[in-house]
């Protein structure tokens, strides 16, 4: 019998020089999906559940970006935004795509933010969850989570503190996401990206106040109330600075929305997209 496939492994595209792993589902306007930056995160494992349902009426593009998942590790790259932002724009530009949606979690939200400042006219609309690019003083929870050293008991309590919902960080989950954290090469690019001490890094996605508050995007904004991870303060700030802001906050949700409020998560974003169409 053959091997089961990897979902997690889907089409490849050259990005700006890197050679990277991507989900392209559904057709439509395009939507940039840009995942966060826990421990053997990909695309596929941000982005499962709300990919199909959003694909009902977009096109949905979700790349690994450098450093996480497939795509390709090179000792020559350098982990950080100027690197992210050149592979999102690069991205577009290989699939011939002129202007997308984005959506962006956590990390990828403080991404979105920069791809949104430096390329203004590649972007129609803005979703950001749970998202750095504001200064916060760093969470114990973000600090363990970017501290992660590979174990099944350290990984089962990083999924406590990403879910209200306890029951979502079962065994199960638990050993697929310590066993991911360890295929070759993923914690090697990980622990490289945010060594202690981490403030440094939360106020390196952090973009400028005059730049958020000039962003002409609809945007929308959500958080999970009982986000551990990202203060639900990141978000308020967000909503206040960026002039065309919707906020959505859940109840009895830690920082996974797109999981714990999978349903609702996709039709939210999907009518605040299709607003345009």
């Amino acid at each position: 019998m053959n091997a089961p496939l990897n979902p997690e492994i889907a089409r490849s595209i050259v990005a700006a020089g890197i050679t990277t792993n991507y989900h392209d589902l559904g057709s439509g306007f395009p939507v940039l999906m840009l995942h966060g930056s826990g421990p053997g995160v990909s695309a596929w494992a941000n982005w499962r559940l709300v990919m199909p349902s959003l694909a009902e009426r977009a096109r949905v593009i979700a790349p690994d970006m450098a450093g996480f998942g497939y795509t390709e590790r090179r000792p020559d790259l350098r982990y950080d935004m100027d690197t992210w932002v050149a592979q999102a724009i690069g991205v577009l530009d290989a699939l011939g795509i002129e202007q997308a949606d984005l959506v962006g979690n956590s990390f990828g939200g403080g991404l979105a933010l920069q791809v949104a400042i430096r390329h203004p006219h590649r972007i129609r609309r803005l979703v950001l969850m749970g998202s750095v690019g504001v200064r916060f003083d760093i969470t114990p929870a973000l600090d363990a989570v970017w501290g992660y050293t590979p174990s099944i008991e350290t990984m089962r309590g990083l999924l406590d503190l990403f879910a209200y919902d306890r029951s979502l960080a079962n065994d199960e989950l638990a050993k697929l996401r310590y066993e991911a954290s360890i295929r070759p090469g993923f914690q090697e690019s990980f622990a490289a990206m945010f060594p202690a001490p981490r403030q440094r890094w939360v106020d390196a996605m952090a973009s400028n106040v005059e730049d958020i508050k000039a962003l002409p995007h609809e945007t929308l904004v959500i958080h999970g109330r009982e986000d551990l991870v990202i203060p639900l303060d990141t978000s308020l700030t967000l909503a206040q600075w960026i002039p065309n802001a919707q906020l959505h906050v859940y109840g009895k949700c830690g920082h996974w929305t797109q999981i714990e409020h999978a349903a609702r998560f996709a039709r939210l974003v999907g009518d605040f997209l299709n607003e345009s169409n």
